[in-house]
């Protein structure tokens, strides 16, 4: 289940993950949202915390977490300036004529693309498939940018590969500390 924790009315970061596996390096005196799994709740949880504050324009989201790589030779840290709903049918939403809005661009590098969906990605088919258009792939990092953009906020995606997207993706529960660590040392870096 989610945990929402009060975002302070003078704070100008918002850190949001997942869980707070991911989280556990986080600066103690950032405020941090901790979602739970999946679009629906990263959604929820983003947009309560953004509503609560009185100039939710003025926040910067800081979405970290891991991500699995959906290429070979894809490690380490990255911050996507594209993320992508990837498990939305935007062909067929367009062809009826709306627009799915199945492509953001954020902050961040516009050449590292995120692909995000409620799929847990494990399936080499699957990793096949997206990394036709993406580099990496998480569960949160688009509905997160979503309702950071409703309210005007930007948005930065911080993402740890943790895996390869494969029958390695299992392995999460074991790998997800040392990222957290990674993710804990570059937010003292670049918003301490």
């Amino acid at each position: 289940m989610p945990m929402t924790e009060p975002v302070p009315e003078t704070s100008s970061i918002l850190i949001v993950a997942a869980t707070r596996a991911e989280a556990a390096h986080a600066p103690p005196h950032l405020p941090v949202v901790i979602t739970g799994i999946g679009k629906t709740t990263a959604a929820i949880a983003v947009t309560r915390a953004l509503a609560a504050h009185p100039d939710p324009s003025g926040v910067r989201v800081l979405n970290i977490g891991t991500a699995g790589a959906l290429r070979d030779g894809v490690a380490g840290l990255h911050l996507p300036g594209v993320v992508l709903n990837h498990d939305v049918n935007a062909e067929a939403i367009r062809s009826l004529g709306y627009d799915p809005r199945e492509r953001l661009d954020v902050d961040g590098d516009p050449t590292v693309t995120l692909a995000s969906g409620d799929v847990f990605v494990a399936d080499p088919l699957v990793r096949e498939r997206l990394a036709e258009t993406a580099q990496l792939v998480d569960m949160e990092g688009y509905a997160v940018a979503l309702a950071a953009a409703s309210f005007g906020a930007r948005v930065t995606l911080v993402k740890h590969v943790s895996d390869n997207a494969d029958e390695t993706a299992w392995e999460w529960p074991d790998v997800v500390a040392a990222s957290a660590v990674v993710l804990g040392e570059w937010l003292r870096a670049h918003v301490d």
